[in-house]
């Protein structure tokens, strides 16, 4: 991965040589249109942007890396994604080890005064370390190809950060800060936007911890991996899952199988759960396993599969974000 990136960079910055790429001298660097440049590499983030932005979204060139489907996980930047990242004005990026070759792309970067907000970061002593939850395959594959005995002498974080409506909050506030920095003749446009849209932010909150307070059940069981952890944690819910939530592996072994449907069958589970990308196979062959092989499998979405045609169509964060509660709700019926 790591060539690949040297590579890239190596793309990128005769790109930026030969286009004649320049630095304005003025405290807010704008690109050639006039426009202050945004670059996000998940959906969140960029629905975030566009709530806080809102009327005011002309004054931006605004851009999705992650537009096509692929999940952060499987995510690999092109020559010009990084171009992007390397010229823009506020630049936008999970943090976790799925961007590691952000840092590669950002000591490339030609604009001096370019914003970056880190959400691991900006979440501070809240961000959540990776865990294995019982029953879990131990010896997983991450995404990039590595074991977990690769990695016993790190500290991996939980990358699904956006999946907490409270994180959410944290997020806006430090793109609104960072928007009104750039561009200070409509911050208080922003800041007016920032608190509208919290307040949504907010009262969604609320009604998932309203939901599970009325639940009859506190458990949730994935037959997939699971990157729902900041979630459930809000909410004091309690999961099982084939694998961690950042694990590559699409088969499950059979003492996982077993365990998860022995759970099923423990708890009295009607549901078993799956996150958008998931092919189901793990999910029924549990069901398949347990006593009475009758559970429904619900999808919860991770957010890890929005495309530029969702957007379009006018998928928002928080449109997907309420379709979970009502998941949710049935999930824990």
């Amino acid at each position: 991965m790591k060539r690949f990136i040297s590579l890239i960079l190596t793309f990128v910055m005769l790109t930026i040589i030969l286009s004649g790429c320049s630095q304005t001298d003025n405290s807010e660097s704008v690109n050639s249109d006039g426009n202050i440049s945004v670059v996000c590499t998940i959906f969140p983030q960029y629905d975030w942007v566009r709530q806080i932005l809102g009327s005011k979204s002309d004054n931006m060139n605004l851009t999705l890396l992650l537009n096509s489907g692929v999940d952060l996980h499987n995510y690999q930047p092109t020559v010009d994604d990084i171009v992007k990242v390397s010229t823009c004005d506020l630049f936008i990026y999970v943090g976790g080890e799925s961007d590691e070759w952000v840092d590669d792309a950002l000591a490339e970067a030609t604009n001096p005064n370019m914003v970056v907000i880190n959400l691991l970061d900006a979440l501070g002593d809240v961000a959540k370390t990776e865990e294995i939850i019982e029953g879990m395959e131990e010896n997983y594959d991450h995404d990039d190809g590595d074991t977990e005995d690769n990695h016993e002498d790190e500290e991996e974080y939980d990358e699904h950060v956006w999946l907490s409506l409270k994180n959410a909050e944290v997020f806006c506030v430090a793109i609104e800060n960072a928007l009104s920095s750039l561009d200070t003749g409509n911050a208080e446009e922003y800041q007016s936007n920032l608190e509208a849209y919290t307040e949504k932010l907010s009262a969604l909150d609320a009604e998932y911890q309203t939901a599970v307070n009325a639940a009859s059940g506190r458990t949730l069981l994935f037959g997939d991996r699971f990157p729902f952890r900041y979630l459930a944690d809000d909410y004091g819910l309690e999961c099982y899952a084939a694998f961690p939530g950042c694990s590559a592996e699409t088969e499950a072994s059979f003492e996982t199988i077993a365990f998860l449907a022995e759970k099923v069958d423990e708890l009295s589970l009607n549901t078993i759960m799956v996150t958008e990308s998931a092919d189901q196979s793990i999910a029924k062959t549990i069901i398949n396993n347990t006593k009475s092989k009758d559970q429904k499998i619900l999808v919860l979405d991770a957010l890890q599969s929005v495309t530029a045609g969702n957007v379009q169509n006018g998928t928002t964060y928080i449109s997907i974000m309420e379709s979970n509660l009502t998941v949710l709700k049935e999930a824990l019926q």
